[in-house]
């Protein structure tokens, strides 16, 4: 079966799939993606379970990823950043951080604007026991950074800065994952 036929049985979008049809092999495809949410789904599909070593790596890399939204919160406003350490001392088992400890980080920082959507998206990357769930909470990282430049920007600047996070994202899995999971 071809790499782009798994992708398909796995649930990629089309679009994605229609970019991995341009190369020969997963690994070409991976080192030629410019989507950071892509690759964050894709290991999504493969990590374990909420608290295994493989899903707590994905949820560090989705850290990084979610602290490229940071410039665009309010100076004052720390609670998405406050979440994202929350989150990474969780996967990091570092202190007493339990995924209620978590979630709870998230809700603050729900309660912020757009921006903050980054950081809780990441923080529930933790907590999702569904593995194609937080697959897609992860891959919403790249997009809510993105979407939250986007809101104060015109259209032309908008597509041009999403497409600026999502290679900064896929920058940042390529360094945590720099080869393509086996599918």
């Amino acid at each position: 079966m071809k790499f782009t036929d798994k992708l398909k049985k796995m649930g990629a979008c089309e679009v994605a799939v229609e970019f991995a049809a341009k190369y020969s092999s997963l690994q070409e495809t991976w080192d030629a993606c410019d989507r950071g949410d892509w690759m964050l789904w894709l290991i999504g599909k493969k990590a374990g379970k909420s608290d295994s070593k493989s899903r707590k790596k994905l949820v560090l890399t989705a850290c990084k990823c979610a602290r490229l939204s940071l410039k665009y919160v309010e100076k004052n406003d720390k609670r998405p950043l406050i979440t994202i350490q929350t989150v990474e001392k969780w996967a990091k088992g570092q202190g007493d951080i339990s995924l209620a400890d978590v979630r709870a980080a998230a809700a603050a920082a729900y309660a912020a604007y757009a921006a903050a959507d980054a950081a809780y998206a990441a923080a529930y990357v933790a907590d999702a026991a569904d593995a194609a769930y937080a697959a897609d909470v992860a891959a919403y990282v790249a997009d809510a950074a993105a979407d939250a430049a986007a809101d104060a920007a015109t259209d032309i600047v908008y597509v041009v800065e999403r497409k600026k996070i999502l290679k900064k994202c896929a920058d940042i899995v390529r360094k945590s994952y720099p080869k393509a999971l086996r599918i």
